[in-house]
């Protein structure tokens, strides 16, 4: 066995998260402020906000071997088929070297029914990495996107020190599920995760799945946020929840903005409209789970809303894109800073022939890594908003 060096926990070893909450057991990160959780009563944006999507340890070591004690919090949804466990992705000096995941921890049972809740605690367990390359590198463990988890030890086989901050501009965004990392095979290859990789930027992802609905507790969050590059990912929630109307979104969009541009007033700021979605191109919400699905054992969306609704200001993504892109142009005369990307320029009709949305709303693995490149492409390369 190794001589193992046991590391405290601390802020200075955990990046991509905006509050670490001392526990009973541990740390546990957070992507949204004590203060904007307080100011939300969503069970799914609670459980959202603490799923570590972006969030890593980095650390400059000599070790070959490294053991994190965590306890992660499975969901189980009644009727519909298991949840893969988190992954656990180890970077040597921005490479992706090994993998991993947690058995045992907790369990959170949820009923699509009614969206009740049973949480079932259990034990910490242990991730193992061994055979590191040898000799001085920078670590980073980008803990699972989409399963909470809270630190409890670090322990190595040589000691750390929290790794050097890089000059690299710090990119916000905020999002959706999609921007979450829904379906993507890691942490490290969620789409905004290889955008940043590809665009030399420090990720700080503040995409939540279900809660990109333009709640002003996340809107003063980014405000009070230091960042250098900021995207949100503005729609397809507010549509598959039927959240508002025409009336109510543009002058909310317009409130989100202006709350960002409280405390960035100069940063380069980019609002990106959904990708294609066909159940809710025209077709308002709310979404619900399709139950014919359940049975195939491939749980799948489908749109409920009545198109005819569109008449009377419900939403769905086409009058969601037309709307931001309005915005954008009229306040971008002011606001040479403010850009749009439309979001079928990271998934389009064309992609869609290819590789449709695997349970009709979020993208597979392989289309992650297409948007993230696609994203890199259009917003760090030079004449890009970001470049």
């Amino acid at each position: 066995m190794p001589n193992w060096v046991t590391t405290p926990l601390t802020d200075a070893l955990v990046r991509g998260a905006i509050e670490l909450e001392r526990t009973a057991r541990g740390l546990l990160p957070h992507r949204l402020p004590a203060r904007a959780r307080a100011q939300c009563t969503d069970g799914q944006l609670a459980m959202a906000e603490a799923q570590p999507s972006g969030v890593r340890l980095a650390f400059r070591t000599r070790a070959t071997a490294v053991e994190l004690d965590t306890v992660p919090t499975k969901r189980v949804y009644l009727g519909a088929p298991p949840m893969p466990d988190g992954v656990y992705d180890l970077l040597v000096d921005g490479r992706l070297t090994a993998q991993g995941s947690a058995d045992g921890g907790n369990t959170l049972v949820i009923d699509m029914t009614d969206w009740s809740t049973e949480h079932r605690p259990g034990p910490p367990a242990a991730v193992r990495f061994a055979d590191l390359p040898a000799g001085a590198k920078d670590v980073e463990i980008w803990l699972p996107h989409d399963e909470t988890t809270e630190l409890v030890a670090l322990r190595t086989d040589a000691p750390v020190e929290p790794s050097p901050r890089r000059d690299r501009p710090v990119w916000l965004h905020h999002g959706s599920s999609i921007s979450h990392g829904s379906q993507a095979a890691s942490p490290s290859t969620t789409w905004p995760a290889l955008a940043a990789s590809l665009g030399g930027a420090e990720l700080l992802n503040l995409g939540f799945g279900g809660g990109a609905l333009l709640d002003p507790f996340t809107a003063r969050t980014i405000r009070d946020t230091p960042a250098d590059l900021i995207s949100i990912k503005i729609g397809i929630n507010v549509v598959n929840f039927d959240l508002m109307r025409l009336r109510a979104f543009g002058p909310a969009v317009h409130g989100f903005l202006d709350t960002i541009r409280e405390g960035h007033p100069t940063a380069r700021l980019l609002v990106v409209s959904p990708i294609l979605c066909p159940v809710h191109e025209d077709t308002p919400g709310p979404c619900a789970p399709d139950p014919d699905s359940l049975a195939t054992g491939q749980l799948k969306f489908r749109a409920t809303g009545d198109p005819r609704g569109v008449a009377d200001g419900k939403l769905t993504l086409a009058v969601v894109r037309d709307e931001l892109a309005r915005i954008v142009r009229e306040r971008s005369a002011d606001d040479p800073n403010l850009h749009h990307l439309d979001g079928r320029e990271l998934y389009g009709p064309s992609d869609e022939a290819a590789v449709p949305l695997p349970d009709n709303l979020h993208p597979d693995a392989a289309t992650h890594r297409l948007m993230g490149e696609r994203f890199a492409r259009h917003a760090f390369n030079p004449g890009g908003p970001f470049a």
